[in-house]
């Protein structure tokens, strides 16, 4: 590490924010997400720490590291996967594990929009965010921000009463007409601004209508804007990864396995496998006889 690095990591926030490594040319080469910048990046640069090879290739490239701070995980989360694919740095594209990922689905333009997750985008009309590394994080994100903007999961066949969800706060209850259709993917268009880390805007705008509701003494739909503009803020609260987010960008959980059951020092550079097929139980006995 530089010195001019390690002045560098010494004025890193404690804020929630993206970090990008970058390699001597000056290439964005990693993207991450943190929930504290200061404890997150300095991590890479503890010698102490036990890491995987693939780490250890990722951390003697960084030459530089710059980092983007948010008010809230759930903002961190988001804007991590939009520079992933806007830079397409190359560890997190070439070490990910794409069975992993998991993506963002609306159905908006259906006539009983969803919202759900999905690890296979589709070619189907829905609108779809991603990807994302951590299928928990993205799940914890949605059951955040359904407290904010209520939508449904799923249609039930035959379904005529709003369901449990609705007496909740979390769906629209188009059931019964607890919520109009228009007002509804109103609301998705808001829940996906925020996704796309327009957060500030839609603050602004739920403002703006909360005191225009008042202002025409509509106190019953100002007291509604009022609570979602404030469950709004209280996002930038919830705890989505924290700081137990891995560290290893390989995120491979069964290598991590094999070295506590084996009790091996270090993580293997190499893993060997061998072929000793045999037919009903004996031929490789015989063979190694020869």
């Amino acid at each position: 590490m530089t010195d001019a690095l390690q002045a560098k990591l010494k004025t890193l926030p404690h804020e929630p924010g993206v970090y990008f490594h970058k390699d001597k040319t000056g290439e964005i080469i990693y993207v991450g997400k943190a929930a504290k910048l200061s404890n997150r990046v300095r991590q890479y640069f503890q010698k102490s720490r036990t890491r995987d090879p693939k780490t250890e290739a990722l951390v003697a490239e960084i030459h530089d590291t710059d980092w983007m701070v948010v008010d809230s995980e759930i903002e961190a989360l988001f804007l991590e996967a939009e520079m992933i694919r806007r830079y397409m740095p190359r560890y997190n594209i070439l070490l990910r594990d794409d069975k992993s990922l998991v993506y963002i689905r609306v159905d908006y333009d259906n006539d009983y929009p969803t919202v759900s997750t999905t690890r296979r985008p589709l070619d189907d009309g829905a609108k779809y965010f991603g990807p994302y590394l951590s299928a928990i994080s993205v799940r914890a994100a949605l059951k955040s921000l359904r407290r904010v903007f209520p939508y449904a999961t799923k249609r039930m066949p035959n379904q005529k009463r709003a369901t449990l969800y609705y007496h909740l706060g979390l769906d629209p209850g188009l059931e019964e007409g607890k919520t109009t259709l228009e007002a509804y993917r109103a609301n998705l268009r808001r829940l996906m601004a925020v996704i796309e880390g327009r957060r500030k805007s839609i603050e602004h705008d739920i403002e703006k209508d909360m005191q225009r509701a008042a202002k025409e003494q509509d106190f019953e739909l100002a007291a509604k804007l009022r609570n979602q503009f404030f469950s709004l803020q209280g996002l930038t609260k919830q705890v989505i990864f924290s700081d137990k987010e891995f560290l290893d960008i390989s995120k491979d959980h069964a290598l991590t396995e094999l070295v506590n059951l084996l009790s091996l020092p270090k993580f293997p550079a190499r893993i060997e496998g061998y072929d000793i097929s045999h037919m009903q139980g004996t031929d490789v006995y015989e063979w190694r006889e020869r």
